[in-house]
């Protein structure tokens, strides 16, 4: 085995030059009118990459902020919390979470009229069945991913990373990491049962003993974990410090890793993972609509900027012909084999209030245990 001799430093700077390389001209096709003021977005790192944002400024005279987020339900929270006055005007919402922001009117329905772009949009993603609600696009589509088990190829086998078991194993004891409310869903699907909770939709009763089930599952095997993180930046630099060979991960920092050089491997288990999408929203009484709107539209201008949220997050680009500004590596980082694929399920939302109602309480009963 040999040792990884990456370490923060080095990996803060081949992100830093990476983010460089972005810099282009080519980046807004066509000229914005500079209307000046500013836009709130709370968005995940690397979501809007640094080269956009620089030049979007520099065209309309719009200044950006982003407040990064590493949570879902803390996002809800929070906005929750400022309505009907709101500091944000775009946030970065899963399409699985969609009506619980809708239910709690924190969306706008997105007027696509006003974004000439929306047709840069992969239909798949723009026009597929989650994305509509109640005639409603609620949310423009920007990167794709997956829930993944992601591995230091040089000291666990792909073999291993094939099934959710290793992560559960005596074998990698205390060199382990995930994410607990995502976990809860995959443990379930594991374990046989409808990880989005739609089957149980009239059964509330079932539903709560299966999430009481997979609760259990993950206090019995507390001991073997090294850490529930958050974001995605930290279980890059767990993994970066080997303090951590494997664990549950979003697809886009194993990719970000991958693309670096760095010697890891991701697999969607033989039992099965859920994908999700993300999507940039116009929060419900945003102070500087307008402007969200423009930067909206500035976002969607070309499939190279889709890449380059590829580059920067690892995430897959719902933009059309973004993959032709990827290069063969990026490429590969950002697709599994088909017989792992078939693995997959995406997040739904139809049963979302039962299910978080329950999933949130029992992944606070699993840190406290």
């Amino acid at each position: 085995m040999t040792k990884l001799i990456f370490n923060r430093r080095r990996f803060l700077g081949t992100a830093a030059v990476s983010g460089a390389a972005l810099a282009s001209p080519a980046y807004l096709r066509r000229g914005f009118a500079q209307s000046g003021g500013e836009v709130n977005i709370w968005t995940y790192n690397d979501f809007v990459p640094d080269a956009f944002r620089r030049q979007f400024e520099a065209d309309t005279g719009i200044k950006v902020n982003i407040r990064l987020v590493d949570d879902q339900g803390k996002q809800f929270n929070l906005l929750a919390a400022e309505q009907p006055n709101p500091t944000v005007d775009i946030m970065t919402v899963a399409g699985h979470r969609f009506l619980q922001f809708i239910n709690s009117e924190l969306l706008a329905p997105l007027d696509t009229d006003r974004l000439s772009n929306w047709g840069s949009i992969n239909p798949t993603f723009s026009e597929s069945d989650w994305a509509t609600i109640d005639g409603n696009k609620w949310g423009a589509p920007i990167l794709s991913g997956a829930e993944v088990l992601a591995y230091n190829s040089e000291i666990v086998s792909e073999e291993e990373a094939l099934t959710w078991d290793t992560l559960f194993s005596d074998k990698y004891s205390g060199q382990t990491a995930y994410i607990i409310q995502d976990m809860m869903s995959i443990i379930m699907l594991k374990m046989g049962y409808d990880g989005n909770m739609v089957a149980y939709m009239d059964d509330p009763d079932e539903a709560a003993r299966i999430v009481n089930e997979a609760k259990q599952f993950l206090i019995d095997h507390k001991p073997l974990v090294r850490k529930y993180y958050d974001s995605g930046a930290e279980f890059q630099q767990m993994m970066v410090n080997q303090d951590i060979v494997l664990g549950h991960a979003w697809n886009g920092p194993a990719a970000a890793l991958i693309n670096d050089g760095f010697p890891v491997g991701m697999t969607i288990p033989r039992e099965g993972s859920y994908g999700f999408v993300y999507t940039f929203n116009v929060a419900n009484n945003a102070p500087n609509a307008d402007n969200a709107y423009t930067f909206l539209d500035a976002l969607l201008a070309s499939p190279e900027i889709g890449a380059a949220m590829t580059k920067a997050s690892g995430f897959i680009s719902t933009y059309k012909g973004a993959d032709q500004y990827l290069n063969e590596l990026e490429r590969k980082s950002t697709s599994f084999p088909e017989e792992q694929l078939a693995n997959l399920q995406f997040f739904r939302a139809e049963a979302n209030e039962m299910k978080y109602g329950l999933v949130d309480p029992a992944v606070e009963e699993i840190k406290a245990a």
